[in-house]
């Protein structure tokens, strides 16, 4: 059995030996890891893909950004080009069809997130085949990284004015579609 001071002097022992070993070995393993911290922080962040950023534009305002989202839209719809349409909207964004009755919300229908936006235009919107799909009258109203967008419905030969309400938010530099709430005009009888 080792009495305490024999022990100290045997862990002594073992560490004086081993120290210098470890401390270069440490030491390594700190200067690779200071190279790889400089290296990754020299690489660019890949840019934003998806909303406004997939358009093409060339240094939009905001404003010139979420119209061209809106365009695009009523395009890719036209054209039945669902992947780009989806690059369109956030993964939590929804759709709502507000009845023609804009002051109740028990009776709207919606699809909420990115799987059932896709099947509504996968089931509903594309075998209507519109010919032209094109937002009009844009009432866009920005607050910071948000923005609201109230348009007259033109689908075909349905005019439906201020029939839309479309909110956006910008994540980076790319505006996104977040919802849109459509039938939005009161029906008279």
């Amino acid at each position: 059995m080792l009495l305490p001071v024999q022990f100290a002097g045997l862990f002594l022992a073992c560490t004086h030996h081993w120290y210098p070993t470890w401390l270069l070995r440490a030491g390594k393993m700190l200067t690779l890891l200071a190279i790889g911290c400089v290296s990754l922080a020299g690489c660019a962040i890949p840019p934003a893909t998806g909303g406004s950023c997939d358009l093409g534009l060339a240094q939009p305002n905001d404003e010139a950004a979420i119209r061209a989202v809106l365009e695009a839209e009523g395009q890719y719809v036209v054209t039945q080009q669902i992947d780009a349409l989806m690059a369109l909207w956030v993964e939590s964004a929804y759709v709502s069809n507000a009845k023609n009755t804009p002051d109740r919300t028990d009776d709207d229908q919606f699809w909420r997130n990115k799987d059932a936006i896709r099947h509504r235009y996968v089931r509903t919107v594309f075998p209507g085949a519109p010919a032209a799909v094109t937002p009009a009258d844009l009432q866009i109203q920005i607050d910071d990284n948000r923005a609201e967008v109230i348009a007259t419905t033109r689908i075909g030969a349905e005019v439906a004015p201020a029939g839309d309400r479309w909110i956006l938010s910008k994540h980076g530099q790319c505006w996104f579609l977040e919802s849109l709430t459509y039938n939005l005009e009161a029906q008279h009888p």
